[in-house]
């Protein structure tokens, strides 16, 4: 296999890794925070602009739909420009994205303004989240998988939460945030800037924008079960961009912004905390753990929207939160499985394209039908996909196929050292 990390002298290798590990990190939480900013703001738009239900369903799909195509152009560019200059580039995008919501009275703007969001947040999913694994320590051996899948959650949670505090508490209750966004932002794209490089430029960066998706074949069997954790955790989290705004204004009787912002950090922040679970099983036991668990967790947010009880809501949110961490982590360890640095790029694409998959389809769906039928029948149909999600994922979940060694027990902790900075090799 060719080297394409960068030569480092051996004393100063761990710390210039270690700082690109932070930044790349703090990186995807200031992009996804940027993201999440948006959705306590939903109501204002709805209350003060005459925005509907579907249309704010339909910014969710435009911001899935450019992080789609994104994902599928530009989702290998970083093997060949860098994971430096792309990932500054995608934070660039998203700056952009605050500054046009910044003046948003037209649903067009809106749109316009998570077209740009979407297409920072395409880049970012494939050359942050690739330069994480990159620099990521060795051990513990879950760390690339579980930073590399739920830093994006952390990121969305901060978002919101700040988000809901700074419209109910601050002042420019439309601006503020995005202003905030921006500046972080602009801060983690200077610490990318003093990062070191961890992946050698190439040439091949034209042709590198013919779609394509490709996963090594030794964990393309993994791919099946994958595509239905993801495709059902993240529908979930379209569905409280999409939905859950006016599910709590009508449904649980409650206008508060920052409550709004708890209710979306109650789906988003749990996932990281419930990752690092996972790392205690082999990937396809942790697969079924976190899907039974967040199963039981929809059926909790579907008594509770019937009810009407904002505490149970929040409570099942919270454990389908951290149970889709466990599942999505796993899924990531497992598809992760023996990757080379080249590797990483289109395999973090392939996850993301379902995972926005995941996110468009059915929100385009639901918010077509958002005028035929009520919140709580939208989130039943919600719930059924994660019923077919879960049932598939319980018979049909496997772990990578053991290497030449014999060992099959990848990710649980108990593999062999590994050479950085291959963290995800066992």
């Amino acid at each position: 296999m060719q080297n394409v990390a960068p030569a480092l002298n051996p004393a100063r290798r761990g710390r210039t890794f270690r700082l690109a590990f932070f930044s790349a990190v703090v990186s995807l939480v200031a992009a996804f925070a940027a993201v999440g900013s948006t959705i306590p703001l939903f109501n204002i738009y709805r209350a003060e602009d005459g925005f509907t239900n579907a249309g704010i369903s339909m910014t969710v799909v435009a911001y899935s739909a450019a992080t789609l195509i994104t994902l599928l152009v530009m989702g290998r560019l970083s093997n060949h420009l860098g994971r430096r200059p792309t990932s500054i580039t995608s934070l660039g995008l998203l700056v952009l994205g605050c500054l046009l919501l910044l003046n948003v009275h037209d649903i067009g703007v809106l749109i316009a303004g998570r077209l740009l969001m979407g297409l920072g947040a395409g880049l970012a999913s494939s050359s942050l989240t690739s330069y994480i694994v990159d620099a990521a320590p060795a051990r513990p051996a879950w760390l690339a998988s579980v930073a590399s899948s739920q830093t994006v959650m952390l990121g969305l949670a901060v978002g919101a939460t700040a988000s809901g505090a700074l419209v109910q508490f601050g002042p420019w209750p439309r601006e503020l945030i995005y202003l905030v966004a921006a500046g972080f932002l602009v801060l983690s794209a200077a610490l990318v800037a003093v990062s070191p490089e961890t992946a050698t430029p190439s040439p091949g960066a034209w042709l590198s924008l013919r779609p394509q998706v490709r996963v090594p074949a030794r964990v393309r069997h993994l791919l099946p079960v994958a595509a239905a954790v993801l495709l059902a955790t993240w529908a979930t989290g379209a569905f409280y961009q999409a939905f859950v705004p006016a599910l709590v204004e009508d449904q649980l009787h409650t206008r508060s912004p920052l409550v709004l912002g708890l209710v979306f950090a109650a789906y988003m922040g749990p996932s990281a905390l419930g990752a690092p679970l996972g790392g205690r099983f082999t990937s396809a036991a942790a697969q079924r753990l976190g899907m039974v668990v967040f199963l039981s967790g929809w059926s909790g947010i579907i008594t509770a929207t019937a009810t009407g009880t904002l505490a149970l809501f929040i409570a099942a949110t919270i454990v389908a939160g951290a149970s889709q961490g466990i599942a999505i982590s796993a899924a990531t360890r497992g598809l992760l499985y023996g990757s080379t640095l080249a590797d990483r790029a289109p395999i973090f694409s392939a996850i993301y394209l379902l995972c926005y998959s995941g996110a468009a389809i059915p929100a385009l769906v639901s918010g077509q039908l958002s005028g035929t039928f009520s919140l709580p029948q939208i989130a039943l149909g919600y719930g059924a996909l994660a019923l077919v999600a879960t049932v598939f994922t319980v018979i049909a979940a496997r772990d990578p196929h053991p290497d030449t060694s014999g060992n099959s027990r990848h990710g649980t902790g108990h593999d062999e050292p590994r050479r950085h900075p291959d963290p995800t090799r066992p």
